[in-house]
């Protein structure tokens, strides 16, 4: 089962890397560099993520711990090289985070084959938004708060990881209309925690909150959606539902 929809995905991520070649090829060198950086570092990441679910859960909780404690010094750097702006909006948003990061640490726990399913909707949805609002992107979401989200980005991305959710059904016990509900539910919280960092970034003025991760820039720039997306699966848990 596992090695099916390792196939599934890796044969998502060949189209994924085709579809980036197609749309950067005739970039200039310096951006199709960049791109192609960020490629790599995306499929390195997948796969390290991927292997310590499915091999050894614990390891995939560690790496939670320590994603939460990096995205928490990047928050505190950006404050702090602000020269403690907006103190209220700073501590507002660390309280949020801390709710987020709760959630995300209970489902490092959860039963490794709904963190696999979970891990995979939020990474095809992050993947193919970004194809689809290179290819279609037209109308902004929010302008003023992350000028490369579109419309047809998100709907791209939410069609593709939706409907890519019936392919994992045999990794949790929902069945129909629940699974593509459950994924819909996962990619918009996704979306959601992805503005919230972003609004966090403008306020700051930066565009990403650091370069730890090449053609990604810091940790909360690549695990923002995977923690909302956690947070609501805990959420869920939590509620009984």
């Amino acid at each position: 089962m596992i090695l099916n929809i390792y196939i599934i995905i890796f044969i998502y991520f060949i189209l994924g890397g085709i579809s980036f070649y197609l749309i950067y090829r005739k970039k200039d060198k310096e951006t199709a560099r960049r791109n192609r950086n960020k490629y790599i570092s995306y499929l390195i990441i997948i796969h390290l993520l991927f292997l310590s679910i499915v091999i050894n859960p614990i390891v995939f909780h560690y790496l939670a711990i320590i994603i939460i404690l990096v995205g928490l010094g990047e928050m505190i750097r950006l404050f702090i090289i602000s020269g403690y702006h907006s103190k209220g909006f700073f501590s507002l948003l660390l309280l949020i985070y801390f709710v987020f990061s709760t959630g995300f640490i209970c489902f490092s726990r959860m039963d490794y084959k709904l963190v696999l399913f979970t891990f995979l909707v939020i990474a095809v949805f992050d993947s193919f938004s970004q194809i689809s609002g290179q290819i279609l992107g037209k109308n902004k979401i929010f302008p003023g708060i992350s000028p490369g989200k579109t419309i047809e980005g998100f709907i791209g991305g939410a069609i593709i990881a939706t409907g890519s959710s019936y392919l994992l059904k045999s990794l949790i016990d929902f069945q129909g209309l629940n699974i593509l509900l459950l994924a819909a539910g996962i990619v918009v919280s996704a979306f959601i925690g992805d503005a919230v960092t972003s609004m966090y970034k403008r306020k700051y003025n930066v565009k990403d909150f650091s370069s730890l991760i090449p053609g990604h820039g810091g940790f909360l720039d690549r695990f923002d959606s995977l923690i909302a997306g956690a947070t609501f699966i805990t959420l869920l848990d939590f509620f009984g539902i």
